[in-house]
């Protein structure tokens, strides 16, 4: 039987979670000013934001992990004895680093490696990542971990809001994005990460507190009568988080614990400060 080693790209957030498993990270590089950071290895979620509070006018950017870096973290893998891998991506529709994990692929002899484009980002990601290392610890084959990702891939879902439409239009990560110019990057668009893995603006509001009302009914209204773990993602926003929190238990008593992950800093490069998302992955 195959010794089946599991790799994800740091965009899932995956250091932010405890974990007990053998779990490398394919990381992508920030580029704030003409410093160069390693996303989470010199710079952390909270430092990063607490840098754009202090530079309003920076627009950060991103690149991802450079092929050879992929396959120096395959090489490694193989070191430890693993003699397949599962390396599980960003979505391809929103970073180079799917291609660059296929790249690598390539490039190694007699190892089988599968790159899996989960679509998506953040906390989804990382369950993926989670789910896949548990699975493999209790022996089951890389069909039925596969399955399983698929699973979470289609069955799962981000909506969130923005301060602003302009780190997402500067960097490229909106699909139609041709539609906001001028005045219109004022607004607070209702987001969402689509079946396909690209973000796209679903509903143009006018203010954050009508933004957030609204991310609460579309997620209340997506979730009725399903058994789904909620979750939050943010960059800096604890006021909005703990008014999200308070909504969705008093609206759903059951929902006893709703976790809150932060975006990193190469998504959250995308999103800007301020941002604030609900998602669920279906039970």
């Amino acid at each position: 039987m195959s010794k089946i080693g599991i790799l994800v790209c740091g965009n899932s957030g995956i250091d932010y979670i405890d974990h007990e498993f053998d779990l490398p990270v394919i990381r992508s590089i920030l580029l704030a000013g003409d410093k160069e950071y390693r996303d989470y290895i010199d710079i952390t979620a909270g430092d990063f934001y607490e840098l754009l509070s202090k530079n309003q006018e920076l627009i950060p950017s991103t690149a991802q992990a450079a092929t050879g870096v992929i396959l120096e973290q395959y090489e490694e893998m193989v070191k430890k004895g693993y003699d397949e891998l599962l390396v599980i991506s960003i979505s391809q529709k929103l970073s180079g680093t799917y291609e660059g994990c296929m790249l690598a692929a390539k490039m190694l002899d007699d190892v089988k490696v599968t790159v899996f484009d989960s679509r998506t980002l953040s906390y989804p990601q990382a369950k993926m990542a989670l789910d896949a290392s548990k699975m493999i610890q209790d022996g089951k084959s890389l069909e039925e971990v596969l399955k399983r990702l698929e699973y979470i891939r289609d069955n799962s879902m981000i909506w969130f809001t923005v301060e602003t439409l302009r780190y997402l239009v500067k960097n490229g990560r909106l699909s139609g994005a041709s539609g906001f110019v001028g005045g219109l990057l004022k607004i607070k668009p209702l987001l969402e990460v689509t079946v396909e893995g690209r973000v796209e603006s679903i509903e143009k509001i006018r203010t954050s507190s009508k933004a957030t009302a609204r991310i609460i009914e579309k997620f209340l209204e997506e979730t009725e009568g399903l058994d789904v773990e909620p979750f939050l993602v943010n960059t800096n926003n604890q006021e909005r988080i703990d008014f999200v929190i308070d909504a969705l238990k008093a609206a759903r008593p059951e929902y006893k614990e709703i976790n809150v992950y932060p975006l990193t800093p190469v998504v959250g490069a995308h999103a800007g400060p301020g941002t604030v998302g609900i998602g669920y992955i279906k039970k």
